[in-house]
């Protein structure tokens, strides 16, 4: 009996002594776990702390952003120098004081005179297409106009008129530009057509997406850039004003002149240097009405 008490008295102080080792690693554990606890959160705090500091600077340059480009779209709509005499209710108009143009001509783009009479452009998507096309055409009418004159006016090209002038690739020595021999020489039409079509391809497709990465803000009818704009000439905003309004209004007099070139090669079989020079040398006889409108009356 004795014995037993004894075993029973040893395992309770077992127990409790085991009890109160469990609790002392458990009161240790804690308090390796509050330390750590409190690095970790230091550490969380710090992180926090850098993180809020990224969003305010970058909150700070997106708000700085924002206001460089509402400054520039102020500037881009309301040009300050002389170019804004071509902007706004006061431009120009195509009848001076007695035009009342339509509500959607608003003098916002370059060119715009208020002349609308037939209503093509009410549809702001018909309008928007149309612009492009002119604005194209017109560089392209550019760059024709110039194409036509310079060959027959170099001696190099022996005067060649802008109608013959492709034809001469297939000359033995075939196209020489500007009559320099070796700067391009054009042999093969197939050739030129293939690197014509691959250099524009690559120019257009470029515009036309929206530059290599297709920004949704790249403005496909005014580039500019490294690329378009290598000399930086539209970079204040007021010259690019100005400078729109020089090109739609010198490409749509090119436009002009290319129609009056075909008329003229139709009609004269001569170049546009050619025409000129005649009618300077004898104006009275030699011009449109006196000399040749006579080929298309039924008496001729």
């Amino acid at each position: 009996m004795a014995f037993t008490l004894m075993q029973k008295s040893s395992f309770a102080g077992t127990s409790l002594a085991t009890k109160q080792v469990q609790q002392t690693r458990s009161a240790k554990a804690v308090q390796v776990t509050a330390k750590f606890g409190g690095t970790q959160a230091k550490k969380a705090q710090k992180t926090v702390k850098k993180a809020a500091s990224t969003l305010k600077g970058n909150a700070k340059k997106a708000q700085g952003k924002a206001k460089s480009t509402v400054k520039q779209t102020k500037s881009k709509a309301a040009p300050k120098s002389g170019a804004g005499s071509w902007y706004g209710p006061d431009r120009p108009k195509f009848l001076g004081p007695f035009t009342q143009p339509p509500s959607y001509l608003s003098g916002e783009f370059a060119g715009d005179y208020g002349w609308d009479t037939a209503g093509l452009s009410a549809d702001p998507t018909t309008f928007e297409r149309y612009r492009n096309i002119e604005v194209i055409h017109a560089r392209w009418a550019m760059l024709g106009a110039l194409g036509c004159v310079v060959p027959e006016l170099l001696n190099g090209t022996n005067h060649v008129p802008w109608f013959e002038a492709g034809a001469t690739i297939f000359s033995k020595n075939g196209i020489q530009y500007l009559g320099i021999p070796g700067l391009i020489n054009a042999r093969s039409i197939i050739a030129t057509l293939i690197v014509q079509v691959i250099l524009m391809g690559a120019i257009e497709g470029y515009r036309f997406q929206g530059g290599i990465k297709g920004d949704e803000g790249f403005d496909r009818l005014y580039p500019g850039g490294d690329y378009f704009d290598p000399l930086s000439l539209a970079d204040d905003p007021d010259s690019f004003a100005e400078l729109r309004v020089k090109e739609i209004k010198n490409g749509r007099l090119a436009m002009f002149a290319m129609l009056g070139f075909f008329v003229q090669a139709i009609v004269t079989g001569k170049g546009p240097v050619q025409n000129l020079t005649d009618h300077i040398s004898d104006p009275s006889h030699i011009n449109g009405l006196a000399t040749y409108a006579t080929k298309f009356t039924p008496s001729s």
